[in-house]
């Protein structure tokens, strides 16, 4: 049978979002408007012929003849919690700029901590399936931190000839676009090899690499033009430098003191992920980023997956 499809709502703050979705069948048509913005289909076999059954929630594919509800094929979806409740919690994890806890995330919407915890990352792996895959270009900021470990707050560049973290540290790399997006990742250690097969993958050749003094990055001018910035000689040149990569990092290192106190070397790709998809879409309102983030709600990330 035929249905009106529902029309995707704007909001600028929160509780102009909570007044235009009052209940959760206004929560779940908001997410079919924007899951369906191409029409409605099937999440098993993708067929567009689709009926509607009057209770607004159950759907049937006229091919293969399964039933279905919106959250089938997402992040969503075997999930107890409303689809009112999750829009709250994406509300809460895209417009704080150090995220939110799970144990703050279940105070706000009335869940228990681990629920919490699993919603979140649930989040977190949609934000990851974000494809910012084009290459960056121009000039490019490139360093390398720890996460973790005593020597937290210590740039690779301060330890002189080390390749790799200590006890419990964790090689992330960052490359941020003068003016444009963001790209992060973990890396095993600091080989050269690791750190600039990164590089190239994510950055257009011929681009200018504005990077700190350690050994990992020195190569890179076979594809590159590199300038190394002399951070320990107090080099800070107009043009030359790498002050906003290093915020960035900052900014993650405050996320984890002041909000997650501590993070799990298995689940650090995933926080990695959070904060660059924010950073990334930083430009839009607030409203526009919840929208964002629940158009990239495909996929699955099941509790077993998560803790295994």
């Amino acid at each position: 049978m035929d249905k009106i499809a529902p029309k995707k709502q704007h909001f600028e703050t929160l509780i102009q979002m909570m007044s235009a979705l009052p209940d959760e069948q206004s929560a779940i048509d908001h997410f079919t408007a924007i899951r369906w913005k191409h029409g409605a289909f099937c999440p098993t076999c993708g067929n567009s012929k689709i009926y509607h059954f009057s209770d607004q929630r159950t759907h049937k594919c006229g091919d293969c003849r399964k039933r279905f509800s919106i959250k089938v094929g997402t992040i969503f979806v075997d999930s107890k919690i409303g689809l009112r409740q999750w829009m709250m919690a994406v509300w809460l994890i895209t417009s704080h700029k150090k995220g939110i806890a799970s144990t703050q995330l279940a105070k706000d919407i009335g869940v228990t901590q681990k629920t919490a915890w699993f919603m979140l990352h649930r989040l977190r792996y949609a934000a990851q399936t974000k494809s910012f895959n084009r290459p960056l270009q121009e000039s490019i900021e490139a360093d390398e931190t720890f996460i973790g470990g005593k020597k937290k707050n210590k740039h690779a560049w301060q330890r002189t000839g080390e390749k790799q973290g200590g006890a419990g540290e964790t090689v992330v790399l960052g490359m941020l676009e003068r003016d444009g997006e963001l790209r992060t990742g973990t890396a095993r250690n600091l080989s050269a090899r690791n750190i600039q097969g990164a590089v190239r993958a994510n950055v257009e050749r011929g681009s200018l690499i504005l990077a700190d003094e350690h050994s990992s990055f020195q190569g890179l001018a076979r594809n590159f033009i590199h300038h190394t910035v002399n951070h320990s000689a107090g080099e800070y040149v107009r043009k030359f430098y790498t002050n906003g990569i290093a915020s960035g990092w900052a900014l993650f290192k405050r996320q984890i003191v002041g909000t997650h106190h501590y993070l799990s070397p298995k689940h650090l790709s995933r926080y990695l992920g959070e904060m660059t998809w924010r950073f990334n879409l930083r430009g839009i309102g607030e409203g526009d980023r919840v929208n964002a983030l629940l158009d990239q709600a495909p996929g699955r990330l099941t509790y077993k997956e998560l803790i295994a």
